[in-house]
């Protein structure tokens, strides 16, 4: 390659990274091996023009030696997107140091681009050699096309360009390096649809027209060949019938051949294809062979990449299980659509909705079917909403709709379509099945001009709507906010008075109806005294701690309480025979209940048999594995178990044989009617019947009148606690309560 000026004598020899000089080129032996050669070798005289090219030279550029033969190799290689700079530093090498290596972009006959490893070395006539450099060219093209694809196309991840921008980069580096190709690359989604995501060079009513259409037998060479798996070579639209349905389409853009491979994830599934197009009729050569290997690869992974960012954002952003905004999206969204309401002065009303007894669907159907009825429930709420509204899943059977534009009459309107509309009977699981629900409703901007403190009043109002009758719907008021308020103080102070241990026990005595001077046992009763509320009954904090999850905390801390109580009496010489205490059926989820119990029992030097265990119907109807190895384990421990309020729920007699129960309470409605009520009567002697023959003992519960007490005794009932023998009373007063039984004895 001639420099701008005239160039130095090479010194005699380069020092290293030389290429041996040939023999005379007259040596036939010599030229054959320099022909079968990979690499193109070019001599060059003193006057930089060319003398000599081998075989190599000619199958890689494409030039015969008479078309190169007397010429500058400059102007036989160089190309439009050569360095600029190269013959300066080429000169400037061979100066300094006799050599020169570089990587560059040359070009063929055919105007395709050609990345090689040059190699000049100087070369004198002194030495043998023809007086001015000899040049060896390496073909590196799939090399630096990897390299360079990949560098562009990863740095395009890295800036987060949108898919199909990094797909239209590739595109333009194939036509680049290809000028003969025009390149195409389509998407494949989860229904098998073909979406154009970038073919810069085809007309754009071709990618219109392509989108949406379902890959196929016969759907041209992309569609096939994504139907396939395998790529489709069509050297001829015209006449090849894959492109019947679709040679007019192309007709227009001068397209005659189409080479189409599919584009494939990880797992082996087409995400999309990778199109050469040809203006003449035509198949596709080596390079273009190595262009498809390297650029399958970065689209597969670039499609991947942009599938799971999307996958990525459904999950933060919809729920997985209908396809609805979850609570993010929708807080999101409302929160632009509620600006819009204010700017336009409109009212806008928020609808929470809750499934009614939704857990009995998973509890009695399973999973699957409750899963299918929240699907059909998302489907239904989709099909009522108008393009204005939103809709979305808060959590589990829960959802939201925002109306936009609606006044409350309105917003009264659409709960009860939607009640209607969610009523008509469905099919889950191949069961017909009549969905209902609850709706609550807070109207922006009387009662929130917030998401947030809408979402928080319209769950008032649904709770208010469940609590008053099922299926039906209620208006947010003052009201219920003040009553939640309440109820959030109260869970606060709760919480503190759990954390100072400042709740305290009161004890009810448990007689002998044989010997009512007797004491049976006592049991434990929470009781909360508030500095600015006074006493808290437990019919109102009990629940709260069962809905603030507070419950297990309340239930350890009452076992506690209730054994130090006993160790401390027994101390002092009281002869108390055992303490019963209330244990809460969350507690026995916990798997670690039954060692709690125990560790409870050997804090204090106690024994089993000294603690009874009040626990309800429905533990003893949990199927759950941890609340039955929790009851198994107390009973092979030696705890007595007790079942509170026997009769009032839903009793299962089999569950009595099955299950250690070694005490029944009667209900205190039993009682209370006894004297007054034949059913309550017949009730109770069934009652005190079947625990007689289980061997079981009855605790009367409510015995405040004389009345009660002979009916109970005449009717052999074991135990009575109530009123008439005591009230729930400090520990202080229980010696003093011991002292007047036995002196009224």
């Amino acid at each position: 390659m001639p420099p701008s000026s005239p160039q130095p004598p090479a010194p005699p020899l380069a020092p290293r990274n030389s290429v041996p000089l040939p023999p005379p080129l007259g040596d036939a032996p010599l030229r054959s091996a320099l022909d079968a050669s990979d690499n193109a070798i070019v001599l060059s005289n003193t006057a930089r023009r060319v003398v000599y090219v081998n075989g190599g030279f000619t199958r890689l550029f494409g030039f015969g030696a008479g078309e190169v033969l007397g010429r500058y190799l400059s102007d036989v290689l160089l190309g439009p997107h050569s360095d600029p700079g190269l013959l300066g530093d080429i000169r400037s090498g061979l100066q300094a140091q006799g050599y020169f290596h570089v990587e560059t972009l040359l070009y063929s006959k055919s105007g395709q681009p050609r990345w090689v490893s040059m190699m000049i070395n100087a070369s004198d006539e002194a030495s043998g050699g023809p007086g001015g450099s000899i040049t060896v060219l390496t073909d590196i093209t799939l090399t630096k096309m990897h390299e360079v694809l990949q560098k562009r196309v990863l740095e395009g991840m890295v800036n987060e360009l949108p898919l199909t921008d990094l797909m239209a980069l590739v595109c333009r580096e194939v036509e680049r390096i290809a000028p003969e190709v025009t390149a195409s690359i389509l998407a494949v989604d989860e229904q098998g649809l073909l979406h154009p995501l970038a073919a810069p060079s085809l007309p754009a009513d071709i990618c219109r027209a392509l989108d949406g259409v379902p890959i196929g037998p016969s759907v041209g060479s992309c569609g096939t060949a994504a139907y396939r798996g395998e790529p489709v070579v069509v050297t001829d639209i015209a006449t090849d019938p894959l492109w019947a349905d679709y040679r007019a389409l192309f007709a227009p853009s001068g397209m005659r051949a189409c080479w189409s491979s599919p584009i494939s994830d990880h797992r082996g599934k087409v995400v999309g294809t990778f199109a050469f197009y040809f203006r003449e009729p035509r198949g596709p050569d080596a390079l273009h062979h190595r262009l498809v290997d390297v650029c399958l690869h970065l689209c597969a992974v670039a499609i991947e990449r942009h599938s799971t960012r999307q996958r990525i954002h459904q999950l933060a952003f919809f729920d997985e299980l209908t396809g609805l905004p979850n609570r993010a999206m929708f807080r999101t969204s409302a929160e632009r659509a509620l600006a819009g309401l204010h700017q336009d002065s409109l009212p806008g009303a928020l609808l929470f909705i809750d499934l009614d007894r939704f857990k009995q669907v998973n509890e009695t159907q399973g999973h699957a079917a409750g899963d299918a009825l929240l699907c059909e429930v998302a489907n239904r709420l989709t099909q009522c909403l108008r393009a204005r509204d939103l809709v979305g899943r808060l959590a589990g059977d829960e959802f939201v709709l925002l109306l936009s534009d609606c006044a409350t009459d309105q917003a009264v309107q659409a709960a009860h379509r939607l009640l209607e509309e969610l009523a008509r009977p469905m099919e889950i699981s191949g069961q017909a099945h009549v969905c209902r629900a609850s709706i609550g409703i807070a109207m922006f901007p009387e009662d929130g001009d917030g998401i947030d403190t809408l979402l928080r009043h319209a769950d008032q109002a649904m709770a208010q709507a469940k609590s008053d009758h099922l299926h039906s719907l209620q208006l947010f008021s003052a009201e219920m906010n003040r009553c939640a308020q309440e109820r959030a103080a109260m869970e606060r102070a709760l919480r503190q008075a759990l954390a100072a241990r400042s709740l305290r026990l009161e004890y009810q005595p448990q007689v002998l109806s044989s010997s009512p001077a007797t004491l049976h046992g006592l049991e434990a009763l929470a009781r909360w005294q508030h500095p600015d509320w006074g006493m808290v009954p437990p019919s109102q904090f009990i629940p709260v701690a069962e809905e603030a999850g507070l419950i297990h905390e309340l239930t350890l801390w009452l076992l506690d309480e209730a054994c130090g109580q006993l160790a401390a009496w027994r101390a002092a010489g009281h002869g108390i025979p055992c303490v019963a205490v209330n244990l809460s059926g969350r507690s026995f989820h916990q798997a670690e209940f039954a060692q709690q119990v125990c560790a409870a029992l050997e804090r204090h030097g106690l024994r089993p048999q000294d603690l009874l265990l009040e626990i309800t119907e429905s533990v003893m109807m949990d199927a759950r594995p941890v609340t039955r190895a929790n009851i198994e384990a107390l009973h092979q421990k030696g705890f007595k178990l007790s079942l509170d309020d026997f009769g009032t729920g839903y009793s299962s007699l089999s569950y009595l044989h099955r299950l250690p129960i070694s005490e029944l309470k009667l209900d205190m409605a039993f009682v209370r009617d006894l004297t007054t009520s034949s059913t309550a009567r017949a009730l109770t002697v069934s009652v005190l019947s079947i625990a007689h023959s289980l061997g079981m003992v009855v605790v009367a519960e409510g015995v405040e009148t004389p009345g009660q007490q002979q009916w109970l005794q005449a009717h052999g009932c074991p135990v009575m606690q109530g009123y008439l023998f005591g009230k729930p009373m400090p520990p202080g007063d229980v010696a003093d309560w011991l002292r007047t039984a036995r002196g009224g004895a």
